[in-house]
């Protein structure tokens, strides 16, 4: 490998200084914008996710709010023709799909290994199991 010239050197050195001041810049930017975003969360008053049922004043009119309710209730479920298809053809556009360069790798890592065990197992059953089994039957008889 070839000496850098003290051009080069200086160069090099001038770059990174420059990639340092500005991961620098980023870092203090994004702790500047936390910041705001925390007061401002403070700033805000707090949201109700559900909204309190309003009580009705005499109780005829709580029996007329429950018999609304149950007639909802009585409806039949709406029917949703091909929704289960529906909903797999959106989660299969939401898939990370990988690409032939991944395919092609874990498909080699795949017969890899399978190669390897193969060997491994049938070593293990000739030279060493089937050894043993033969001198424990010759003991036996």
């Amino acid at each position: 490998m070839a000496k850098k010239s003290k051009t080069q050197r200086a160069k090099a050195s001038a770059a990174r200084a420059a990639r340092k001041a500005q991961a620098l810049e980023a870092e203090s930017a994004a702790v500047e914008a936390k910041d705001i975003a925390e007061a401002d969360a403070a700033a805000e008053p707090k949201k109700r996710f559900f909204k309190k049922a309003d009580k009705a004043e005499t109780p005829a009119a709580n029996k007329q709010d429950k018999g609304k309710i149950e007639k909802k209730v009585e409806g039949k479920p709406k029917k949703r023709r091909f929704g289960f298809l529906k909903d797999v053809r959106a989660e299969m556009k939401r898939v990370t799909w990988p690409t032939k360069k991944d395919v092609l790798r874990w498909s080699v890592v795949v017969v890899a290994a399978l190669l390897f065990f193969g060997v491994y197992v049938a070593l293990l059953d000739n030279v060493i199991i089937t050894p043993v089994l033969v001198g424990i039957s010759s003991l036996g008889a």
